[in-house]
């Protein structure tokens, strides 16, 4: 069966998009590709993917109170495929890992955090659909990178 998911998935236009990113191999990606869809202007943006995926937090505001929570209801199986790729990302690609790193420095929880790195991936993924580019470490990043001014 993996290689008949191979050989369709390779088929695909986007396929080689979904294989630049850290974490996704083939079975990932034909699992992603598939709960996201391949329809174009379906995403209006990146947020609304990122809604779409489960992965954006909901944040509630009455007054002096403000919450912040992962949301209830989502696609599972999009979560799940997400949540893998969070996890295999941060122990392949130096720069997921120093994000996470930097999550749980700051003492957010183990799972809030690879969320969080779901949530980029997503976001990251959504501009190389956009713009039809590869994964670019350097691109996808470089804005945690550069030096801040006093």
């Amino acid at each position: 069966m993996e290689d008949q998911v191979e050989a369709h998935f390779g088929q695909h236009p986007d396929a080689e998009i979904y294989l630049s990113q850290p974490g996704i191999g083939v079975i990932l990606g034909a699992r992603v590709l598939a709960e996201f869809g391949d329809a174009p202007g379906r995403y209006a943006d990146a947020k609304a993917r990122k809604n779409y995926a489960g992965t954006a937090p909901i944040t509630r505001q009455s007054g002096k109170s403000r919450t912040v929570h992962a949301r209830i209801v989502h696609n599972a199986r999009l979560v799940d495929a997400l949540h893998t790729q969070a996890g295999a990302a941060i122990l392949h690609d130096p720069a997921v890992r120093a994000y996470y790193d930097e999550l749980r420095a700051r003492d957010i929880g183990y799972n809030a955090a690879l969320r969080q790195v779901g949530n980029r991936l997503v976001g990251i993924l959504h501009g190389c659909l956009k713009t039809a580019t590869h994964y670019d470490q350097a691109t996808a990043w470089s804005h945690r990178t550069q030096p801040v001014a006093a």
